[in-house]
């Protein structure tokens, strides 16, 4: 039914999806691997049926900033499982936060609830810490002006919910690569180490749990 309805959707709608065909297939191949999984959604549009529906039978969730956006989404599409969530940060910090992001108890791997890093996001819903992800995928918040929030937080979470995982590895993608941002938070935090292809603004990485392993440094 989901399957049917995506179809539907994408054929009978002309917005633009958020990442070329291209890229989304650099998520699709790992989503066909991995389905039906845990999948985290950094973001709600107009993709995220395609998201859904390629989790088939899996959970798929997804994190929003902006309130009317996820009623206006709704609206459309029912069935989708998202939540409102704030972001405190601003792009304009962003070099200061790297400069955090640097700072020992940042590379320490914890529940990121309970990191002492200031760039760990602790106001998610308490299930988003609590089940283990397979896949993530950081496109969201809005990163294109100085005053938006800007992925920084979302990016370094993304990461640690990921090497906090109990075992196994988790496939983190984020999207725009072609910014600041980005481009530096997702190398730092990410770590060049995981990261196994780029295409066009899409970069992913595959981050080994840090859990079933101790000792290992946060970057390979």
């Amino acid at each position: 039914f989901l399957l049917f309805n995506a179809i539907i959707h994408y054929a009978t709608t002309n917005i633009t999806p958020q990442q070329t065909i291209k890229e989304i297939s650099v998520s699709s191949k790992i989503l066909q691997k991995k389905s039906p999984c845990n999948f985290l959604v950094f973001g709600l549009g107009h993709d995220s049926l395609m998201w859904t529906s390629l989790n088939y039978g899996g959970r798929t969730v997804f994190l929003e900033e902006d309130k009317s956006w996820i009623e206006q989404i709704q609206t459309k599409i029912s069935g989708l499982e998202s939540y409102h969530v704030v972001y405190d940060t601003k792009v304009h910090q962003s070099d200061e936060l790297m400069r955090i992001g640097m700072e020992e108890n940042c590379k320490e791997v914890s529940d990121p609830r309970f990191s002492k890093c200031e760039l760990s996001h602790k106001g998610f819903p308490s299930e988003i810490y609590e089940v283990e992800w397979d896949v993530i995928m950081v496109d969201a918040p809005t990163g294109y002006f100085d005053g938006a929030p800007g992925r920084m937080s979302a990016i370094y979470t993304a990461g640690l919910i990921a090497r906090n995982k109990e075992n196994g590895e988790t496939d983190v993608f984020v999207h725009d690569v072609d910014r600041k941002v980005e481009d530096e938070f997702s190398k730092a935090f990410l770590c060049e180490g995981y990261l196994r292809e780029q295409e066009g603004r899409i970069r992913h990485f595959n981050i080994p749990s840090h859990r079933a392993r101790l000792g290992r440094s946060f970057c390979p």
